[in-house]
Parts: C-alpha cells; sequence; structure tokens
C-alpha cells in the first residue's frame, strides 16, 4: 500500500472528525444552535403578543373613535343651536331696546310739547294781563276800550296761531 497524500488527508480527517466527537464539538454546536432557535421562538412569541396587544389597542381606539363622531356631531348641531337661540335672543334684545329708546324719545317729545303749550298760555295770559293794563291805563271811554280788547284779542289769537303752527 502505498503510503500517498491523499491517505494521509483522509486520516488526518478521521483524526479530526474523532477529535471533535471526543470533545463534544457537535452536542456543544448542537446546544447553541437550539439555545439560538429557542431564543428567536422567544422572539417571535413574544412579537406575536405586541401584535396582538397593538391590535387590541387599535380595535379600542378605532371604536371610540368610532363613538366619538357621533358625540362630535351633537356637540356641533349643539353649539349651532345655542348660537341660534343667541342670536335670536341678542336681536330680540336690540329691538326691545330700539322700542324703550323710542317711547322714551316720544315721552321727551310729549313733554317737550306740553311744556311749549304752558309756555304758549303763560305767555298768552302775560299778553291778556297786558292788554287789559294798557286799556285800563290808556283810556276811559268804553268804545275805545272795545277797539282795544278786540285788537289784543287779534294779537293774543295771532300768537297762539304762530305757536300751534
Amino acid at each position: 500500500m502505498v503510503l500517498d497524500a491523499t491517505f494521509w488527508v483522509a486520516v488526518s480527517f478521521i483524526i479530526f472528525l474523532g477529535l471533535l466527537v471526543y470533545k463534544k464539538i457537535p452536542q456543544k454546536v448542537n446546544s447553541i444552535l437550539d439555545k439560538l432557535i429557542s431564543d428567536i421562538k422567544n422572539e417571535i412569541d413574544e412579537s406575536e403578543k405586541l401584535r396582538t396587544e397593538a391590535k387590541k389597542l387599535l380595535d379600542n381606539a378605532q371604536k371610540k373613535l368610532d363613538m366619538a363622531q357621533p358625540e362630535r356631531k351633537k356637540i356641533l348641531e349643539d353649539a349651532k343651536k345655542d348660537s341660534d337661540k343667541l342670536i335670536i335672543e341678542l336681536n330680540d334684545k336690540f329691538h326691545k331696546s330700539s322700542e324703550i329708546k323710542k317711547h322714551l324719545a316720544e315721552n321727551k317729545i310729549g313733554q317737550m310739547k306740553e311744556a311749549a303749550i304752558k309756555e304758549i298760555r303763560d305767555a298768552s295770559i302775560k299778553i291778556a294781563l297786558d292788554s287789559v293794563k294798557k286799556v285800563i291805563t290808556t283810556s276811559v271811554d268804553k268804545s275805545k276800550l272795545d277797539i282795544l280788547f278786540q285788537k289784543n284779542l287779534d294779537e293774543a289769537k295771532e300768537e297762539l296761531n304762530k305757536i300751534n303752527s
């Protein structure tokens, strides 16, 4: 038998395999791989749990969002109704206020009219008294008194007509 290089490679290979088995390298590699596999499985299980939890949270959030939509619409409708009521109320208050101001102005005008009429009466009384004084002081004659009385009466009527117009 010739001992060539191939033989020695085969022998060294067998020795190498024997050393591997003797040192229990395949079992160590197998245990390392098993540990890595179990770690990967644990990570997959944990990620699956996280995914289901995230899905639950997403579903809850979606439910809350779906429930919030009608509530949002209701709030908007209520706000619109309240604003419409407020506008109507403010409009009514404005009209009432303007009516009150109108009545106050009318009352003031009425008071001013009454004051003007009183002034006219006072002026006519004063004119009449002045006329009477003039009549008494200027004449003793009855015909002169009648003419003067008529003249003063016409003047008083003219003054009253001026004031009333």
